[in-house]
């Protein structure tokens, strides 16, 4: 059985472990660049209490040092551990006796190790902070910064702590050398409210500090950089809560090859890879998620600064031709509008743009900016007037301090209108004149890259889509005593799987139309079912040993007359008898030849990290071949149903494709939900669902296979 993970913590919880008035030193130590010593030093613009614990010196330098936490005038909010392993546990242990709030562990060489006596050790140090309330990072961890107190708890040197602004983002980070690398965006002018890393995590983890920091008013925004977490659902949990406090979360994920997906029975299972789930789960919760690591930081403090979209596209104005032209060609890639300016605004900009420039979007307002640096604040304050954009982005080509001032004419413009402006750094000075400006700016959001700044772009505007769509109601279309009914059927079945004929039925309960069918076990049974049905009619044989009929060959369609039937019958038994280990067959299924349509898969699975996902793409036996699939938690709304199909690269198929009428796209939402449902409401016993292919056309969608993969884990 899944063990059972704690409550992510609130910020009461964490509030004197990560906000502190007092901290103590454990280790502290006059010797230069101990860990002890390089402590102290970090702490020197923190205003709390500070403490040094270490039995060996009655003072260092001017400050009283004590033997023991016990030895204390008071109990210290936080204490920092900077001893060596074999004496962290007694300093924990003495921690959770006097009622300490939290404890920093640097220590290494616990579970990281990968020796199962290392592991223990973390564990015990895990299981005393929990049972005593002790708030405990680490072990094996950096340290962090809280910019807002001006104090650093780690022995890595702080970078620049920043006057406080509107626009402060939080770093989360597993890896501590990577949230200090990546706070050394603080020397280009980001401004920060935390760096927190975590470490081992045998207590607080990045969930835990995301939670947090979703509840700190300093905060704007949060980044967040992960590997793998035993129970992502918490982290999911905590970026809920900063999306209900109009934080939004930003994440980079390491580790996401997808080597460790594991092999699936069913094409959703294979499709639904560890990268693409994670992905399509955290976008349910609001996050934001990036591809490269470089573009963490930019986009968080993109997201911090910028507000909420209108659903209007952006404005460029360069001062080089190439500058927009690499613009457009972003725009196009990410799916980001550059709306042509109205008649109204196209006439300013004819009149401070030179002929040879262009007053098209992208606009170039050339060189001549140099000469007349009025034009581009009359150029951009048209832009911003109309209400087509929401983005003014401006290309900072050169690092001139000429330059410069255009920065602060984009910001005020922006300012004026409640929208945002974008400076994408092309130049290749990095920290020339104009980055610290753009940073410090809070209407002027800094990209180093076009491609990442488009991306940024399109990510706040599909999260304020995916968040709307997520409000809509989500009530089931499946009445209680359908889906008591089905459940009852599946707690009988017994094996690995449901086979078509009764996974159909089971569906058809849910509202989904499904093809008719008959079983039968002759060629005459077979015959007869046929001119029941009606000419012309599929044969496939029903075995839970032949999962994938296709591919085993035993499936044969379009039979006309009863010679067909008869010969198709053999032909498919005996390429059943050839599959090995020689499987039981049920019988054979007849039913009527669908309409011609356009093939899709809907799918669904329980994920052991996120449960119940539902899948969507274009099926038949191409369907693992093309790949082109959208993935959303379970259960999803008619509105998110629709969204997940404008998400797929081939949608214009649905439009109408080679002949076909368009898809009925209400209907193919609406079993997308109903699906949705199915797995959710089942998920203790449904591992995978097929529907495969789902035939979309003019008369609406009609499932002709299934498949339900059983849990396991269930009762048989």
């Amino acid at each position: 059985m899944k063990a059972v993970s704690p409550p992510v913590h609130t910020r009461a919880d964490l509030q004197r472990l990560l906000s502190p008035s007092s901290v103590a030193i454990v280790g502290a130590s006059p010797t230069p660049n101990s860990f002890g010593e390089r402590a102290l030093r970090h702490l020197e613009g923190f205003a709390g209490r500070i403490h040094l614990v270490n039995a060996k010196y009655p003072r260092i330098g001017d400050r009283e040092c004590h033997a023991s936490l016990k030895a204390l005038p008071e109990v210290p909010d936080c204490v920092l551990i900077t001893v060596g392993r074999e004496s962290v546990e007694a300093v924990v242990r003495e921690c959770a006796e006097l009622g300490v709030g939290g404890a920093v562990v640097f220590a290494s060489g616990y579970a990281e190790t990968g020796k199962p006596e290392r592991a223990a050790q973390q564990e015990t140090l895990g299981r005393i902070a929990r049972e005593r309330g002790l708030r405990l990072i680490g072990p094996n961890c950096i340290g962090l910064i809280n910019y807002v107190q001006q104090m650093c708890l780690s022995f890595n040197p702080p970078q620049v702590l920043r006057a406080t602004t509107a626009h402060r983002i939080g770093l989360v980070s597993q890896s501590g050398a990577l949230a200090f690398s990546l706070a050394q965006a603080a020397e280009r002018g980001v401004c920060f409210s935390h760096v927190l890393s975590a470490g081992n995590s045998c207590d607080v983890d990045v969930a835990d500090q995301v939670a947090y920091l979703a509840e700190e008013p300093d905060c704007k925004a949060i980044a967040c950089i992960f590997e793998g977490l035993a129970d992502p659902g918490r982290l999911l949990e905590a970026a809920r809560r900063a999306t209900a406090n109009g934080k939004p979360v930003v994440v980079f994920k390491l580790a996401t090859g997808e080597s460790g997906a594991a092999a699936a029975m069913s094409h959703t299972g294979s499709l639904a890879g560890a990268t693409a789930t994670y992905r399509a789960a955290f976008e349910h919760a609001g996050v934001v998620w990036v591809e490269h690591v470089d573009a963490l930081i930019d986009t968080a403090v993109f997201m911090a600064k910028a507000g909420e979209p209108s659903g209007a596209g952006v404005a460029v104005v360069a001062t080089s031709g190439g500058a927009g032209v690499m613009a457009a060609d972003k725009a196009d890639l990410h799916g980001v509008p550059l709306p042509q300016p109205s008649d109204a605004t196209r006439a300013v900009l004819e009149q401070h743009i030179p002929e040879f420039g262009s007053s098209r979007n992208p606009c170039d307002l050339t060189a001549q900016v140099i000469a007349n640096g009025q034009s581009l604040e009359a150029c951009a304050e048209a832009l911003m007037a109309d209400p087509a954009f929401d983005v003014l982005l401006l290309p900072h080509v050169i690092a001139y301090d000429f330059a410069t001032p255009r920065i602060h004419i984009a910001g005020k413009v922006a300012r004026r209108h409640g929208k945002i402006a974008c400076n994408v750094w092309v130049s290749e000075f990095m920290g020339g004149p104009g980055m610290l400006e753009t940073e410090t700016d809070p209407d002027v959001a800094l990209f180093r890259s076009m491609d990442h700044c488009f991306a940024a772009i399109a990510a706040w505007k599909r999260r304020a889509r995916y968040l709307a769509l997520a409000a809509q109601d989500s009530t089931s279309p499946v009445a209680p005593a359908q889906r008591d009914a089905v459940a009852a059927e599946l707690a009988a079945c017994t094996g690995s799987n449901v086979t078509e004929g009764p996974a159909k039925r089971m569906l058809a309960a849910y509202g989904i139309p499904t093809v008719q069918d008959a079983l039968v076990q002759t060629a005459d049974e077979a015959v007869a079912a046929a001119e029941r049905l009606g000419y012309p009619v599929v044969l496939k044989v029903e075995s839970v040993d032949i999962p994938h009929k296709t591919d085993a060959g035993v499936v044969r369609l379009n039979l006309r007359d009863a010679a067909a039937v008869e010969a198709a019958f053999a032909q498919i038994l005996q390429a059943a008898q050839r599959v090995q280990p020689s499987p039981h067959i049920a019988g054979v299924l007849v039913q009527p030849m669908a309409k011609p349509g356009l093939e899709i898969l809907i799918g669904a699975r329980r994920d052991p990290m996120f449960g119940p996902l539902v899948v969507v793409g274009l099926g038949g036996v191409m369907v693992e071949l093309v790949k082109d699939t959208q993935i959303a938690l379970a259960p999803v709304n008619p509105a998110q149903a629709l969204a997940l199909l404008d998400g797929l690269r081939t949608r214009q198929a649905l439009d109408g494709f080679r002949g076909l009428p368009p898809v009925d796209r209400a209907k193919l939402a609406d079993a997308i939900v109903r699906i949705s449902h199915f797995v959710h409401d089942h998920q203790d016993r449904v591992d995978e669902l097929d529907v495969n292919p789902l035939i979309c056309n003019a008369d609406g969608v009609l499932a002709v296979d299934a498949l339900i993969g059983l849990s396991p884990a269930a009762p048989a």
